[in-house]
């Protein structure tokens, strides 16, 4: 008992002298003025086991020291597992774990952390509070979304569209050369990606090909005097025949019954694109891989740079009347239609609604089309019809600042609810067409039904599955 004592002695002798101890003492006794009560607990603790580093270093060994020791070791880990659960950073949370609550901190420390150690009863022991559920706002939501998921990086954009270019020069030369004898006009890039309304991915692009005819040989016919009555396809026809025989217009190889047709002029087009370019040789100079899609009812292409995907869209295009007229017939057996598009006004609206108010609807249009993309049910919403019931919601809301975008979104969808149970949206410039006039009725019950339950609660439509 008494060699005990001395060695005590000792070597509180030996840090006294090395002004150690007082140090220490020191440093323990203002820490919790510097570091606050969880930083002092923790100085306290690596300071503790400090010491004890000394003290064996320092020290003869004997049997009662590796008792000592071996006590040290336990109550070592027992330390450890204390400040890491003092100063383990939160996880970074996903969307998907907002919603969930948060254990208590308590509940996360091992069994042998549940009672401090007998040497920490000295000191406060650090009080962790509970963090209360993160609770974001649908507004936070919606803006969180249209960042992380709808807005497509700057350079991402850039190169997709130089990509498009180059093979769009490419393809120009090719027709003239190929086809001289049509007057086919300059072609440019179209589309949401060059008015910066496309949403999650740079991977579509559509190329513009004008045709040139003459007003003079040709005449529309009003989509309402056709076969189908619908006011958004036309015909055009070809006038003066016993003046102007058939031969005297550079489209008339294209024409069945007398009409222009739109399915004709794709079948050449798909033809030539897909047996008599040589996209290996275009691909390799432009060092990307060019495939045309030859199933598809489109003139497609597919194109591949490095990690960059594109499909590429080729419309045949007619300006007349202030019309816009697109070679996209409907599906089913009539042909020698033309789809009158509403594209350019549909753009040019918006913009300049948000110009004048600096609205979010550019925002809210964006995220919708995020949404639909790639959900199951929804995909066949294409970004026109969505436009449209924006701009309809328009003429009845003023409010498009940014603080009210949770509101707008919210009726954007109830809009859209109406719309699909009478299965009919009329355009925003012309009333008489319903642009749901070509889907299904199954399409339209589907559509209709996920987002009827959207409507109270809306934040099922940014969740993670929906686009899996």
């Amino acid at each position: 008992m008494v060699n005990m004592a001395e060695l005590v002695h000792k070597r509180g002798k030996r840090r006294d002298d090395n002004g150690l101890g007082s140090a220490v003492d020191f440093l323990l006794a203002n820490a919790r003025l510097v570091l606050g009560v969880g930083g002092a607990a923790v100085l306290a603790i690596a300071t503790l086991a400090v010491k004890r580093l000394i003290d064996r270093a320092t020290s003869s060994p004997d049997v009662d020291d590796a008792k000592a020791e071996q006590k040290t070791i336990e109550e070592s880990w027992q330390d450890l597992s204390v400040i890491k659960a003092v100063q383990k950073p939160q996880k970074k949370q996903s969307r998907a774990d907002l919603s969930e609550s948060r254990p208590s901190p308590s509940m996360t420390l091992p069994t042998q952390a549940a009672e401090p150690p007998e040497h920490l009863l000295s000191l406060e022991t650090p009080q962790v509070e509970s963090r209360t559920l993160l609770c974001l706002t649908f507004q936070e939501k919606l803006l969180s979304y249209y960042r992380n998921r709808v807005t497509i990086p700057e350079m991402e954009v850039a190169l997709s569209k130089q990509l498009a270019t180059d093979i769009c020069i490419e393809l120009q030369s090719f027709l003239q050369s190929k086809c001289p004898e049509l007057p086919f006009g300059s072609m440019f890039l179209g589309g949401s990606l060059c008015d910066d309304l496309q949403a999650v991915a740079a991977d579509h692009i559509c190329f513009m090909l004008p045709l040139v005819f003459e007003t003079t040989l040709w005449s529309l016919i009003p989509g309402e005097d056709t076969v189908i009555k619908d006011p958004q396809f036309w015909m055009i026809r070809r006038t003066d025949l016993e003046y102007f025989p058939r031969g005297s217009s550079p489209w008339d190889r294209f024409l069945v019954g007398g009409y222009f047709s739109s399915n004709v002029l794709n079948e050449a087009l798909h033809k030539m694109l897909v047996a008599s370019i040589n996209w290996p040789a275009i691909g390799s100079m432009l060092e990307c891989l060019i495939r045309p899609v030859v199933a598809s009812e489109e003139l497609m292409l597919e194109v591949t740079h490095y990690q960059t995907q594109l499909n590429v869209t080729l419309c045949p295009v007619i300006e007349a009347r202030d019309m816009v007229l697109l070679a996209t017939p409907p599906k089913g057996v009539v042909e020698n239609l033309w789809r009158q598009s509403f594209y350019r006004s549909e753009v040019s609206k918006l913009k300049d609604l948000d110009a004048a108010d600096s609205g979010a609807r550019q925002c809210c249009l964006k995220i919708l089309k995020g949404i639909c993309q790639n959900h199951p049910f929804l995909g066949k919403l294409t970004g026109s019809h969505l436009t449209h019931v924006l701009l309809h919601l328009s003429e009845t809301e003023s409010d498009w600042a940014e603080e009210a975008l949770a509101t707008r979104f919210q009726q954007v969808i109830e809009e859209l609810v109406g719309y699909l149970e009478k299965g009919f949206l009329p355009c925003y410039f012309n009333s008489q067409i319903n642009l749901f006039c070509e889907l299904l009725d199954k399409e339209i019950d589907e559509m209709g039904y996920v987002l009827y339950n959207a409507a109270s609660e809306p934040d099922l439509l940014l969740q993670e599955w929906a686009y899996k």
